[in-house]
């Protein structure tokens, strides 16, 4: 059974800290409580383990408010994911087991929302594009890691929507350009596509 503290980790991890508008906003511990039908004592302890993972600030007698993502942690967010995203996409060709056709799956529901209404869901199923290659090398301590960057990743990438017109299409174009590399099989372009995948979503998120 889930506790009402892990109810409330996940609601703010998944829903409230996903969300660009939410940035340095302060939290009411009560509307949360109400929102998903628990009490406060569990959401003050979900918020404790949010600001050990810097998720969110705990500022005296105001509450906690959603960290900001600064240029630093955007930049630091992309080397990390560069550094993990190029070792798997070099472990699953080198071994075999690159999942050519869940990607392909994950690209195509991409392609079918392209909405700006549809900012979030697109970005989720980016994480999920990443993820799902990151899983493929079958490090169980290595994918929860990454997993926990997701927040994150996915504030950052509904920025990136919002703050350049045709972003969505070039992300498609990016994902497609990593996918043909993979299932090629050549480890040197994938991990080069990744990289530009990712330098292309930093300078979006940094000019804007």
């Amino acid at each position: 059974m889930v506790s009402g503290r892990q109810k409330a980790y996940a609601y703010l991890k998944e829903t409230v800290l996903t969300d660009p508008e939410m940035q340095g906003v302060f939290l009411s511990e009560q509307e949360i409580a109400d929102r998903i039908g628990v009490s406060r004592t569990p959401i003050r302890e979900a918020l404790l383990l949010l600001a050990a993972e810097d998720l969110v600030e705990l500022v005296p007698k105001r509450g906690a408010r959603v960290a900001p993502l600064t240029g630093r942690e955007i930049g630091e967010l992309m080397q990390l994911r560069g550094i993990v995203e190029r070792y798997a996409a070099r472990q699953v060709i080198e071994e075999d087991r690159t999942p050519v056709r869940e990607l392909r799956e994950l690209l195509d529901r991409q392609r079918d929302l392209t909405g700006a209404d549809q900012a979030r869901e697109f970005i989720a199923v980016d994480h999920l594009f990443h993820a799902s290659l990151v899983a493929a090398v079958g490090n169980g301590l290595l994918e929860r890691h990454y997993d926990g960057l997701r927040s994150r990743q996915v504030r950052a990438g509904v920025t990136a929507l919002f703050a350049q017109q045709g972003r969505q299409e070039a992300v498609l174009d990016e994902h497609s350009a990593i996918l043909d590399a993979l299932a090629a099989g050549d480890a040197d372009a994938a991990c080069k596509a990744i990289d530009d995948h990712l330098a292309s979503t930093l300078k979006v998120l940094l000019a804007g």
